[in-house]
């Protein structure tokens, strides 16, 4: 606030050019103190604004912009993107890390999902120990604990250290993953469900654990289709998911296929993952029918994937314009289709994502995809941005550049 000024006859336009002022402040900004210093200027800005006598639609005219309301609008906008321009932090992975201790602390695992857990915490730690160059020991619980502490002790400046904590929160992303796909049971509640329809009638002396899984296996060597889909629609579990759309895949013959394009028909997700497995090209034109329902992103994403892993090159126009969609969740997962596809056409819409993209998770999946496709255009697409400001996206184009120096094939 200017001295001898009087705030209360502050023009909209006089605000609205401040406003303007900040947001090329924050463009500009590099260091925590650049955006401490935006955020106290927005404050200054939200007390003038707040004293203001400016003037109020007077209701007639349904068209008539409220000044206040617009500019409240534009603080609120410029808030938000301060927010997201700071970090990452440290406390962010410590966050991260404690997400995992709840996971493990929470979950039923099969016993082969409590070696994978094991194993997925273990190398976390290992990675943790790498980057930040100090010994840790323990496991599970306490090996997180003291991982979580390292970090917190190591002081990471959000300026200085931006790559280290970088690196930390892509090892939190795998450990996160890692616990995804560990295996475990929650179904036990359909039970008497399930003998009651004769599912565990199959069933002799068996080793397997859970025996949910041992009387699923007993149904695809037989060759019963039904029964294995008994088992998709009955239980919840993703581990049991799992499973039954690998059996469906497995047994991949007619009667299989028709119970999964039936159900893909219908918008069924499980059924449209086991379309995909069975890289089923009778089903292209089905699923091409989803890539454009913007009003289930769930389902666009299970039907990209589908689309990818079927390779179907029909699919590479509809999958490349929506690398440009309005929800920005779905992007990543059209660029990784593409990618699967491998169709070259898809080469220069992937790599404007690269260059243009909004997100650096979107820019990665597009180094990713151009990696995949794997010739020597495509590679070089993605080798162009091995010092990039993501390390997702430095990841990917190393990986690329690595690519290249192996001489391409003719």
């Amino acid at each position: 606030m200017t001295d001898g000024d009087d705030e209360t006859d502050l023009p909209a336009e006089t605000l609205d050019s401040r406003l303007d002022g900040i947001a090329e402040d924050l463009e500009a900004a590099e260091t925590e103190a650049d955006l401490d210093a935006v955020e106290e200027t927005l404050d200054g800005i939200a007390e003038d604004l707040e004293a203001a006598d400016l003037p109020t639609p007077d209701g007639e005219d349904e068209d008539e912009d409220d000044p206040r309301e617009d500019l409240e609008a534009r603080l609120d906008d410029l808030r938000d993107d301060l927010e997201a321009a700071r970090g990452p932090y440290a406390s962010d992975v410590v966050d991260d890390v404690e997400a995992a201790k709840a996971t493990l602390a929470d979950t039923e695992w099969t016993e082969d999902g409590e070696g994978e857990a094991a194993a997925a915490v273990a190398a976390f730690v290992d990675e943790v120990a790498e980057i930040l160059d100090t010994d840790l020991a323990g496991e599970d619980d306490e090996a997180l604990d003291a991982a979580a502490a390292a970090v917190t002790d190591a002081g990471l400046d959000a300026d200085a250290d931006a790559e280290t904590i970088d690196a930390l929160l892509v090892a939190t992303d795998d450990l996160s993953a890692g616990l995804d796909d560990a295996e475990e049971w929650d179904d036990l509640e359909t039970h008497e469900q399930l003998r009651a329809q004769g599912f565990y009638d199959v069933l002799g002396h068996y080793k397997d654990y859970p025996v949910e899984w041992a009387a699923l296996k007993e149904w695809e060597q037989q060759g019963n289709v039904e029964m294995v889909l008994l088992a998709l629609d009955s239980f919840q579990s993703e581990f049991m998911e799992r499973h039954c759309l690998e059996a469906i895949t497995r047994m991949n013959d007619d009667e299989a296929f028709d119970a999964m394009h039936q159900r893909a028909g219908k918008r069924d997700k499980p059924g449209i993952k086991a379309i995909g497995k069975m890289a089923a090209t009778d089903a292209v034109e089905t699923l091409l029918e989803y890539v454009d329902a913007d009003s289930d992103p769930g389902l666009q994403k299970v039907t990209f994937k589908a689309l990818g892993e079927i390779g179907s090159e029909e699919a590479t126009a509809p999958l490349a314009n929506k690398l440009e969609a309005e929800n920005e969740q779905i992007r990543p997962h059209a660029a990784r289709a593409l990618g699967l596809i491998g169709d070259t056409r898809a080469v220069d819409p992937l790599a404007g994502v690269l260059a243009d993209g909004e997100t650096d998770e979107t820019r990665a999946a597009a180094a990713w995809a151009l990696r995949q496709i794997g010739t020597e255009r495509a590679l070089s697409a993605a080798a162009d941005y091995v010092d990039d400001r993501a390390y997702l996206v430095q990841h990917e184009a190393s990986r690329a550049a690595d690519a290249l120096s192996v001489e391409q094939p003719a």
